[in-house]
Order: C-alpha cells, then sequence, then structure tokens
C-alpha cells in the first residue's frame, strides 16, 4: 500500500484553521472584513472572555442567499473572484474563501442572514465543521455571525492562548485600526457588559482620528493632505504607454513625539490593514536625522494605487503584500513625509501639568491603548504627557547641569485682573519653527541653553544641538557641492583599526573622503589620516572615524548611500559644534539662532533630539491668571 493519501476534509480544513485562524482577533478580522466586503455601514462586535467563549459579528450588509448561506461553508468558496485573471486586481478584502469553513472547523458556528431578494432569513448551525441545522429565520437584512468556545475540538491550540485581557487587546486594535480605515462606517465594540469602542460615522479621517484618539494627540500631528504620484511605463512598439497613479494620505507624527515600539504605526494599502516591511523601512527612513534611531512615530497611513500594482496573495492571513514596483512606492512614502515635515517645521512646547479628569472622562483610545500595550512583548509603561526621552550621545565628556524648571498650576477658575490691560501681542500665533527669526536672545542658562523672547512666547534653545544642526546641513550642501571643508594635519594621525572595522573602511572609504577626510591604508589594519573636517579637534578625529566605523555590518546593509552620507555628517557636526557649558555672548546667540532659522530642518539635531521648547505666550498669561 502506498504512504501517499489524499487529507480527509476536516484534517484540511483544521490545518487551514491553523494558518487563517491564529487567535479570537483572527476570527475578528475575518468577519469584519467579510461586513466590510458586503458594503456594510453598521457593525457591531460582541467579544466575551476575550473571545475564547463567544466572538459575534453583526452587519446591515447585502446578506446571503440560503444557497450561498450553504456552499459558503465550503473551501474555497468565495464571491470575490471568477477565474485566475482576478488575482491581479483584487479590490475586496477577503477573497480566499477559506475564513468561514476554517472558523467553522475548530468553534461552534452559528450563520443567520438574509438577503434583500428574499422574504425570510437563513440559520445555519454548525459545530467542529459538521452541519448541524439549517433552517428558515425571521430576521432584518444582512449578516450574524457567531463563533463559540473557540479551539474546542483542538486543545492544543487552545492552550497557546494568552490571557483574557492578552486575546482582548488584540482584538481591540484590530477595531481600532479598521474604524480609522473606514471613518464613514458605524463600529462598535463590547466585551461583556463592557463597551470599548464606539465611533458613529464622520466625513473625515481627521474627525474619526479626534473619536479614536482624544485632541491631545490630534495636536501632535502633521495632516499628509493629499499627495499623488504617477508612475509612467515607456511605450512599446503598436501600444501606447501607461500610467499609474499611486496616492498618499493620512497623518504622521512631530518628531517630539516618540514611541519606544512600533504600535503606533497603522499602514492600509487600498483600504487593507498590513504589515509591510519595506513601508516601515520607508517611515522609518523620512524620520532619518529627525527621531533616535531606536524611537517610532505615530503614522496612520493609507496608500491608494491600481490593484494590479499590489500582489496581496502572498500570506493566508492577507497582512502581507508584494508591490509590483516597490521601489518607487518606498520613496514615495519616504519623500512625502519628510516633504510635509519640513513643510511644517512643528515646534515643541514645555510640558505643562495636565488637569486632573474623572474617571467617566477617559476616552476608549487610553483604554485602548493599554490593552494594546499589554498585548506587546515589547511593551514599556506609557509615558507621561508631554515626555520627551533622554537619548544617550555615547560622549561622556558633556556633563549637563543639574537644573528644574517647573510650571505653575494652572487655576481651577480666572481669577479677575486689577493691574491693567493685557500686553499687545498675539495671544495663538501660529505655532512653529518659522517664528526663530523673529527671536531675540536675553541670555544664556548655565551657559548651555539659549534663552530668547518672541511674539509666541519664551523659547529656549540647546546651543549644542541648534550649531548641529546648522553644521550637519552645511556638512552636506558641501558634499553634494564636492567642495568639502577640510584641515591639513601637520603629521599623518595613524589608526589601527580591528577586523570588523577594517571591513567597514573598505565599504565607505570613499565617502570619507569625500566628507572632508584624507585616509589611506597604511599597513595592516591601519590608516593614515592626513586631513580632517574644518572643525573638529585633533583630540577628536580618532573618536569620529570610530563612530563612523563602528556603525554594525547588518545596519549598514540596511542603509542607503544617502543614509550613510547622513551618518557621517551627522558625526562630524557633533563633534565640530559649540559645547555645552560654554558661554556665548550675544552676537554669537544672534548668529546661532538667525543660523538654525536658515536651516531646513530646525526642530531637531541630526540624532532626533529636540533642538527649542516653547512657553507659548497663551500659557505664560494663564499661569500668572490674566486669562
Amino acid at each position: 500500500m502506498g504512504r501517499i493519501r489524499v487529507l480527509s476534509d476536516a484534517v484540511a480544513n483544521k490545518i487551514a484553521a491553523g494558518e487563517v485562524v491564529e487567535r479570537p482577533a483572527s476570527v475578528v478580522k475575518e468577519l469584519l472584513e467579510n461586513s466590510l466586503d458586503a458594503g456594510s455601514t453598521d457593525i457591531r462586535i460582541e467579544i466575551e472572555a476575550g473571545g475564547r467563549r463567544l466572538i459575534r459579528v453583526s452587519d446591515n450588509g447585502c446578506g446571503m442567499l440560503r444557497d450561498d448561506a450553504l456552499l459558503a461553508f465550503e473551501r474555497h468558496a468565495t464571491s470575490k473572484l471568477k477565474d485566475v485573471g482576478d488575482l491581479l486586481s483584487i479590490a475586496t478584502l477577503g477573497f480566499r474563501g477559506e475564513a468561514l469553513p476554517s472558523i467553522a472547523s475548530v468553534s461552534r458556528l452559528l450563520l443567520e442572514t438574509r438577503s434583500a431578494d428574499e422574504d425570510t432569513g437563513t440559520r445555519v448551525e454548525i459545530a467542529g465543521g459538521k452541519i448541524l441545522a439549517c433552517d428558515e429565520a425571521a430576521r432584518t437584512i444582512g449578516t450574524s455571525i457567531t463563533a463559540r468556545d473557540l479551539f474546542f475540538n483542538v486543545p492544543a491550540r487552545r492552550k497557546f492562548l494568552r490571557s483574557e485581557q492578552t486575546e482582548l487587546a488584540h482584538v481591540a486594535s484590530l477595531a481600532t485600526h479598521y474604524s480609522l480605515a473606514h471613518p464613514d462606517k458605524f463600529l462598535r465594540l463590547t466585551h461583556g457588559k463592557q463597551e470599548l469602542l464606539n465611533v458613529t460615522p464622520v466625513n473625515t479621517l481627521r474627525e474619526r482620528v479626534y473619536q479614536v484618539f482624544g485632541a491631545r494627540l490630534l495636536e501632535e500631528l502633521v495632516d499628509l493632505e493629499y499627495r499623488e504620484k504617477t508612475l509612467t511605463f515607456a511605450a512599446t512598439p503598436g501600444e501606447e504607454a501607461e500610467e499609474r497613479v499611486f496616492a498618499l494620505r493620512g497623518f504622521v507624527s512631530r518628531p517630539q513625539l516618540q514611541k519606544l515600539n512600533r504600535n503606533s504605526v497603522y499602514l492600509f494599502v487600498n483600504g487593507r490593514l498590513i504589515k509591510d516591511r519595506l513601508l516601515l523601512h520607508a517611515l522609518s527612513s523620512a524620520y532619518h536625522n529627525l527621531m533616535p534611531p531606536a524611537c517610532y512615530p505615530f503614522a496612520l497611513v493609507f496608500l491608494d494605487c491600481d490593484c494590479e500594482e499590489v500582489d496581496v496573495n502572498v500570506h493566508p492571513a492577507k497582512t502581507e503584500v508584494r508591490f509590483r514596483h516597490g521601489s518607487f512606492v518606498h520613496d514615495f512614502l519616504r519623500d512625502t513625509v519628510r516633504e510635509r515635515l519640513m513643510e511644517s517645521r512643528p515646534v515643541s512646547s514645555i510640558p505643562l501639568p495636565v488637569e486632573p479628569q474623572g474617571a467617566a472622562a477617559v476616552p476608549y483610545s487610553e483604554f485602548s491603548q493599554q490593552l494594546r500595550n499589554y498585548a506587546d512583548p515589547e511593551y514599556v509603561a506609557p509615558e507621561p504627557p508631554g515626555f520627551v526621552p533622554t537619548v544617550p550621545t555615547g560622549r561622556q565628556d558633556e556633563e549637563l547641569p543639574v537644573f528644574t524648571i517647573r510650571s505653575p498650576p494652572r487655576p481651577q477658575s480666572r481669577v479677575p485682573d486689577t493691574h491693567g490691560p493685557l500686553p499687545s501681542m498675539s495671544l495663538d500665533p501660529a505655532p512653529g519653527m518659522g517664528n526663530l527669526a523673529d527671536l531675540r536672545p536675553i541670555g544664556q542658562l548655565h551657559e548651555s541653553f539659549i534663552l530668547a523672547v518672541g511674539r509666541d512666547g519664551l523659547w529656549i534653545v540647546d546651543q549644542h544641538v541648534a550649531h548641529e544642526r546648522v553644521l550637519f546641513e552645511k556638512v552636506l550642501r558641501q558634499r553634494a557641492a564636492g567642495r568639502a571643508e577640510s584641515q591639513q594635519l601637520l603629521m599623518p594621525a595613524l589608526i589601527e583599526l580591528t577586523p570588523g572595522q577594517q571591513v567597514q573602511y573598505v565599504r565607505i572609504a570613499d565617502e570619507l573622503n569625500a566628507s572632508g577626510f584624507e585616509t589611506e591604508p597604511f599597513g595592516n589594519r591601519i590608516i593614515a589620516v592626513k586631513s580632517a573636517p574644518a572643525g573638529v579637534g585633533l583630540s577628536d578625529i580618532e573618536k569620529l572615524l570610530f563612530e563612523v566605523l563602528e556603525i554594525g555590518e547588518s545596519e549598514l546593509r540596511s542603509l542607503s548611500l544617502d543614509d550613510v552620507r547622513r551618518g557621517i555628517a551627522a558625526s562630524i557636526a557633533c563633534r565640530a559644534a559649540i559645547k555645552i557649558n560654554t558661554r556665548l555672548d550675544q552676537r554669537k546667540m544672534e548668529w546661532l539662532l538667525g543660523a538654525l532659522a536658515a536651516t531646513e530642518y530646525p526642530m531637531s539635531c541630526p540624532h532626533g533630539r529636540p533642538i527649542a521648547l516653547r512657553y507659548a505666550m497663551q500659557d505664560i498669561l494663564r499661569g500668572f491668571h490674566r486669562i
């Protein structure tokens, strides 16, 4: 007897369930996507025991005919595809025809549905993949699917489920994602008697962001607006040139808002929630030199393109995609985000005390964020409002002075002002680094921070990182023009390298020399440095070279030539910049503020630290009870 046999449908369905149904959130995802494909405008999700005991998704979509309701539980039965050609232009969220049979094979499932073409509905009951009953039912148009006792017949899989809170966190995160992708839908999520999400239809994405995350986060975001880019294919003989239009919209956070993991990155392609390395890398590249490497932004990004430009049939759970022109998409996202950050030039505000909120006032977004964090293995306790993490520089020669700035508590009610009219000024000018050019320096704080005043309030500028930004952009301009400034050394400096550093030197020697260095090999694992970038002290040359060469090999492979060039420029600027604990006279402070105002991106240093903090005039007046 041969060894090869055809698996039974029961076994095949359970294998498919292992690919499609990983946890309760996987069930919710498949059912939610089916509801959206059915044209639903009202979707309600009910969960019990984190989804182990009960998952119910109800909608007001088109519903199913009786025959279709039975056929839907056959493997690879779908209304989304007709032939193989349709795989090249999938516009629906679901299409494989594996979801319902997979879910039904590992749960006790009840389907209730009715189409507008029939007077009565259909009720189908299935347990472990076996149909137990199929009856007529009186109900409204739409579909309701209930899955109970998930993995009741696969105890090994059930043991792999996490705690109730963890599984609920994944469901809450999923519902949050899709509520953002479809602001025109009503979406409600309940866990037992507790309501976790309840959003009503709105007209704009901005309104939906406000519903889910609140005003505080919305103030920290930069609108990508709507950007299009066209990819044109050269015409072939006898055919016309083709064009493909790609569009981006959404929101990204200011570089000052820094997350410690990727939980706050929401990516959608043609309305489909995805986890794509290409787009994640493009997003990270957009923040390169604007944010510390270990930090991540908040991002809600929607990419829309022709269905033929993206293959969504590369993963059973449909969470990964493959782009036909990946490099084009990558550069489009990277350049769009970076351009908007450059245009907006957002400024950091000094953190102020937050008035306490009652328990009833806590929005869903905070609870949902907690749930998502519980499920994240990289979870770090949430930052307090306005928190800016300390970014280690790796240098021990700079010690910040110890001092504290305390903001006065906000008054509970306005105190009448009997001391004359308010000064003539704008109380709420458009916040931004564009106001740098109008600042007047009034002194230094601990010979490390420049204090300056302007129409919009009091500014504190870190003199070291401000000069770092000025020099960084200067070095890049000179490198692009092929005229990097350098200084000749009286005697060549001989530097011994480790084997790993020697490998890195060979790879980036040309970039080093084009950035102001003049180096050449000098024996086994030794290089001779004849010239160094202007402004870098002799004692810093060796440190600077090691800083550049000790970039890990794996990191260099993932960085483009432009990223390597920026890394070298950032190291040069850091070593040559004005140090803290350095006295500056009025003329130097004025020059530094003017030079900073003229840079492309004066918000953060090349390593991602904020350059300036603004204490808004409105907050100053509020602190003195004048408003």
